[in-house]
């Protein structure tokens, strides 16, 4: 394997690690904004954010001193910090002196930021998913102690964030049981009163049921007990419809189609806005407002999503259609995103359908990571699914995800 294709796998892995960890970027980040403050307080800077960075784009989740939310992947400094080995950080004494940041707006702009210090945030695996960092419009320079509290404090960030997604995942887990009892009294009821009734006529004195009837009743009393039977071993094998029983509230964990529609137009309305694309989003009206798990949804969503708007020139439209059906247990999902971008050949379609990865140029010049719509292969194939690609050179690229939400 050569150095290109290695580097490719492991950001493609730690890009997987992040998703894994199903942080909807918008929702408040329990605990994580005390952290925050107090990593800027240490420092003795003004600014100090949590940021946890994707294919495309750096996600501030949790910030003190500045208000924003997100940014291209390439206009950030703690792309850098991720990269540096160890958990040494990256620290830049002037940005306005550095080519590689003095043109960045917060740099050349308000705030004129001048100062940065970056540690990574690295999982128990090893993968750094963003970077904890203090800024300050002043030339500074922190010493060693101070940057092993920033340390400890990263430390503490990342155990919370996957304490919040186990917490997450309990309650979905407690909700899944109770439903379940409420299912399992329901169904049980049914059979044991058809035994129950049967019973009742074969006993009954005044009824004198001939051998024949009584030989279909015991015939229908073993169907029913059959039923219970069958009813045990989905018990142990299988979840539950419990659709019946659904609470039209979202719990953590779970959206639906009209909330997903908001959060997806909110992620992405600055990128939109900067390159003034027309935006639709269509929703299929029934079911819109079933509640289903947004485990991947949106890492997957956003991905697609960035990628055409990258490859999509000024004034370009994108149009978004989201469908919820039932297949007997199953909730299916079907995404279909479509744009009137610069497409893709036939060779780059079947290269992306089989895991290849290569970096393309945007129509304003954005930086190609080339893994985010390999990050969208890997996870749609985690969740059973299906990607189509239907592309032209020139014309535009349509894509089409149908995957279990469960």
């Amino acid at each position: 394997m050569n150095q290109i294709s290695s580097l490719h796998e492991t950001e493609l892995e730690r890009l997987l690690a992040l998703s894994n960890l199903g942080i909807d970027y918008y929702e408040p980040k329990q605990g994580l904004n005390f952290l925050t403050e107090l990593a800027a307080k240490i420092s003795g800077t003004e600014i100090s954010l949590v940021n946890l960075i994707d294919s495309f784009t750096q996600w501030s989740v949790s910030s003190y001193g500045i208000d924003i939310t997100q940014m291209p992947k390439e206009d950030s400094v703690c792309q850098f910090t991720i990269q540096t080995p160890g958990n040494e950080g990256f620290e830049v004494g002037d940005l306005s002196a550095d080519e590689r940041f003095k043109h960045v707006f917060y740099v050349r702009d308000a705030p004129n930021l001048k100062y940065y210090m970056g540690v990574p945030l690295t999982s128990p695996e090893g993968y750094n998913l963003g970077a904890l960092c203090v800024m300050d419009s002043q030339i500074m320079h922190l010493s060693e102690e101070v940057k092993d509290v920033l340390r400890l404090i990263a430390r503490q960030i990342v155990d919370r964030l996957r304490v919040n997604n186990l917490v997450a995942n309990l309650k979905n887990k407690v909700k899944e049981a109770e439903l379940n009892q409420k299912k399992l009294a329901h169904d049980i009821r049914g059979p044991i009163s058809g035994v129950i009734g049967l019973t009742d006529l074969i006993l009954d004195e005044e009824l004198a049921a001939s051998s024949q009837e009584i030989k279909e009743y015991t015939e229908m009393i073993k169907q029913s007990s059959i039923s219970l039977l069958d009813l045990s071993k989905d018990i142990l094998s299988k979840e539950f419809d419990d659709n019946a029983n659904r609470s039209p509230e979202l719990n953590e964990g779970e959206t639906n189609l009209v909330k997903l529609k908001e959060t997806i137009v909110r992620l992405l309305a600055p990128q939109l806005k900067v390159k003034n694309i027309d935006f639709n989003v269509l929703l299929d009206q029934e079911n819109q407002f079933e509640s289903f798990s947004k485990l991947y949804v949106l890492q997957i969503l956003g991905n697609l999503l960035s990628n055409s708007i990258k490859f999509t020139k000024a004034g370009g439209i994108i149009t978004l259609k989201m469908n919820l059906t039932r297949n007997e247990l199953d909730l299916i999902l079907e995404l279909i995103v479509e744009d009137n971008g610069i497409g893709m050949s036939s060779s780059k379609v079947s290269e992306i359908l089989d895991d290849g990865t290569s970096t393309d140029e945007g129509t304003r010049g954005e930086i190609g990571f080339g893994l985010g719509l390999n990050l969208v292969k890997q996870l749609v194939n985690q969740q059973n699914g299906i990607l189509e690609i239907d592309s032209k050179l020139g014309v535009g690229t349509k894509f089409r995800i149908e995957m279990k939400v469960n």
